[in-house]
């Protein structure tokens, strides 16, 4: 079938993205689903700083690749073998899929899945297979969704249903945003009743955390970002103090829990210096492959300090999805509150400029539309 999708060219181009147009929308060729697949009618897609990685090059990718990996939609038509899901139901892509059988996935979140990773460097879906061509050319798939788009065949282990009362744009946000931030908070050390929980970056994956750790009884939170608009809307949001960086060091502030969600060095440092003694440093943010950072050891061993990463917010999909979307329907976790604007999947470059100048917590693309 024919398509409409946001394909990246090139990777690193000059910004401003407006004008270099890295992201070329047009139409593409779309196989059915093979077996274990699911053809889906995609609603949302957000924007996230992956995406923005790989138009960047820092996170090396083949191209051309059809962008998005955050996103919701509906399900159109299963392939052979598919018996979780039928046509009608209502699903969220998760950009890191679960084999459920390999030495990662047995950590239960701590670990990526092995094979999905695999594939998702080679630019496939789980199974190994590619089912995007252009002009007869192939075209690699994004961390095995490619949410740009009107339609994708996704992997279903790479989906979770959801009930039709999540809105699209809250779907699509649970997919990535919430479970990087909000997991980052659940997963890695739970927040105590009467505890402090820092969040440094607030973007879409550091709002999450925020309104993750505002979800929890008796927890006061800590919003760390050097725009202060962003620090503005973290206040809004409930946050009880906001900091900009070169406040941390000087400010009495100290977390049991800290999570790092910018992506660069000078947030990880300011996290690591923002933890309380016996405390945890969550770092969720992918910078340059080649950042370094630096650590002062000692007080890791005397103050009995912990730093920790976290892929995907050590999330399992399937089972913390539905936590969140619980979350979200009983009115404590206000996903919609993330969403900055939405957009056409004509304006997915200028987006990336948004997202690349910190103007945007999070964008979404609006395919229902297209």
């Amino acid at each position: 079938m024919r398509i409409r999708g946001a394909v990246l060219e090139e990777v690193g181009r000059p910004r401003p993205y407006a004008d270099s147009r890295p992201l070329t929308v047009g139409e593409l060729e779309l196989a059915g689903p093979g077996r274990g697949e699911v053809l889906l009618r995609l609603q949302a897609a957000g924007l996230c700083h992956s995406d923005l990685s790989v138009v960047d090059g820092n996170r090396a990718r083949p191209v051309p690749m059809l962008l998005g990996h955050e996103a919701a939609g509906t399900v159109q038509e299963v392939g052979p073998g598919v018996t979780s899901l039928r046509p009608g139901d209502h699903v969220v892509a998760t950009f890191l899929p679960r084999c459920g059988e390999c030495e990662g996935c047995l950590t239960h979140g701590i670990r990526p899945c092995v094979p999905g990773t695999v594939s998702n460097t080679a630019g496939t879906l789980l199974g190994g297979q590619r089912r995007l061509t252009r002009a007869g050319q192939p075209v690699h798939h994004h961390l095995g969704v490619s949410g740009f788009a009107t339609h994708a065949v996704v992997d279903v282990r790479s989906l979770v249903r959801v009930d039709a009362d999540v809105p699209p744009g809250v779907a699509a946000l649970l997919g990535c945003a919430v479970l990087t931030g909000g997991g980052a908070v659940l997963n890695t050390r739970a927040p105590q009743p009467g505890s402090t929980v820092a969040v440094v970056g607030l973007g879409g994956v550091g709002m999450a955390a925020v309104l993750t750790a505002l979800a929890q009884d008796d927890v006061r939170v800590v919003a760390v970002d050097a725009v202060p608009a962003k620090l503005e809307a973290a206040k809004a949001l409930g946050a009880h103090v906001a900091l900009r960086p070169e406040q941390v060091p000087h400010s009495a502030v100290r977390a049991a829990l800290v999570v790092e969600a910018a992506g660069n060095v000078r947030a990880f440092e300011t996290a690591v210096a923002l933890t309380a003694p016996g405390g945890t440093t969550v770092t969720v943010g992918l910078p340059a492959p080649d950042a370094r950072a630096a650590v002062a050891l000692t007080a890791l061993v005397a103050e009995g300090r912990s730093i920790v990463g976290s892929y995907l917010g050590s999330a399992v999909p399937s089972r913390d999805v539905p936590l969140f979307v619980e979350l979200w329907r009983s009115g404590r976790l206000p996903v919609e509150r993330l969403i900055s604007s939405t957009i056409s999947l004509d304006d997915v470059n200028a987006g990336m400029d948004a997202l690349a100048d910190g103007l945007a917590v999070r964008q979404v693309v609006d395919l229902e539309h297209e």
